[in-house]
């Protein structure tokens, strides 16, 4: 009887509490648990230390991989830092601490260095794995938050991510923790790329799928080599030009004389010459075309083709390669590849 009544009274003061927690309450919530996120960022500029610059430098040197491991929510941590890395030119992989002492182990290998991830530094699983990573003489890199913990003092570097109480109100759930360890992972990576002179170009190397990898890789070659090629001489009739047009379906035709584009004809230019004239018998593709066209070369990247019709407020560029005529590049084909 005591049992039920207890249940109820529970369930009334979850109600009561549900009751209180107002549309305005939940804004204060998330903006307070944001605020105390940020402030915990904000303090590991004071722990980017000698320690930091060491831990930075052997990485760079390492002859083997990163290997990065950790628990619980850690460990997601860590996977997200791998990938991080791994995109960034460290070549790094992802050790659980529970697996590796059931054999995952023997994925480290000599020149390898490690960065063990956990708040405490305590866990029985820490404390399990941190000797058996140092046998074989491997740098280890502990990332924590309590410097005298076992991870600390078994480590030849600390990375500190101290933080004062976690975003949680119960101060249990890793929020500002975590998020201590995904930026200062992140401050590693960046500091490595800029080590490593890590360029755009190198980005794409492992980004190439995607609108991201179609904008760093992607060369207007790749989008002309299958394209027609519309032209017609300065004397060619209107007529000729309004096939060329129409049978090459890009809206647009080279005038070319000598192999060299003297200009373009657009079908908006034929539609206000017939809004202008009651007959265009006479006229050649000389008299409409618009000279000195905007031009790119089969090189360039498609973004900087895109970049380049928004500036000019056009959707056709001529494509010329030391002078000579290889194309149209046009604005819808750059659109269905989903580069933009």
């Amino acid at each position: 009887m005591q049992h039920l009544r207890y249940n109820f009274l529970l369930h009334i003061q979850l109600l009561y509490n549900s009751v209180l927690i107002t549309n305005q309450n939940i804004q204060e919530i998330a903006k307070k648990a944001i605020l105390s996120e940020s402030e915990s960022i904000k303090k590991l500029i004071d722990y980017i230390d000698d320690q930091f610059v060491a831990a930075t430098q052997a990485i760079y040197n390492c002859t083997g991989r990163l290997v990065v491991t950790g628990i619980g929510k850690s460990a997601i941590i860590a996977q997200k830092m791998v990938a991080t890395f791994n995109s960034t030119g460290t070549p790094s992989l992802f050790l659980h601490a529970a697996e590796a002492i059931h054999g995952d182990l023997g994925m480290v290998q000599a020149g390898d260095v490690l960065i063990c991830i956990s708040k405490s530094g305590n866990s029985p699983e820490i404390k399990v794995l941190v000797p058996l990573l140092k046998r074989d003489g491997n740098v280890l890199i502990g990332m924590t938050g309590n410097r005298t913990s076992f991870l600390a003092k078994g480590s030849d570097f600390i990375l500190d991510t101290t933080v004062e109480q976690e975003a949680c109100p119960n101060n249990l759930a890793p929020t500002n923790s975590t998020t201590a360890q995904l930026v200062m992972g992140d401050a590693l990576a960046v500091c490595l790329m800029e080590m490593r002179s890590f360029t755009a170009q190198d980005f794409a190397k492992y980004h190439p799928g995607g609108a991201l990898g179609k904008q760093l890789l992607m060369r207007v070659s790749d989008m002309i080599e299958k394209s027609l090629k519309p032209s017609v001489s300065p004397a060619a009739s209107i007529k000729k030009v309004i096939f060329e047009i129409s049978e090459k379906r890009l809206g647009v035709t080279a005038v070319v004389e000598h192999n060299k584009v003297i200009g373009i004809i657009t079908d908006g230019d034929i539609r206000r010459m017939l809004n202008e004239r009651d007959t265009f018998i006479e006229l050649t593709a000389g008299d409409i075309m618009t000279q000195n066209p905007k031009v790119i070369s089969s090189s360039a990247r498609v973004i900087e083709a895109f970049n380049m019709m928004e500036d000019f407020k056009i959707t056709q560029l001529v494509v010329v390669d030391q002078g000579e005529y290889k194309g149209v590049l046009h604005l819808h084909d750059i659109l269905k590849e989903g580069i933009v």
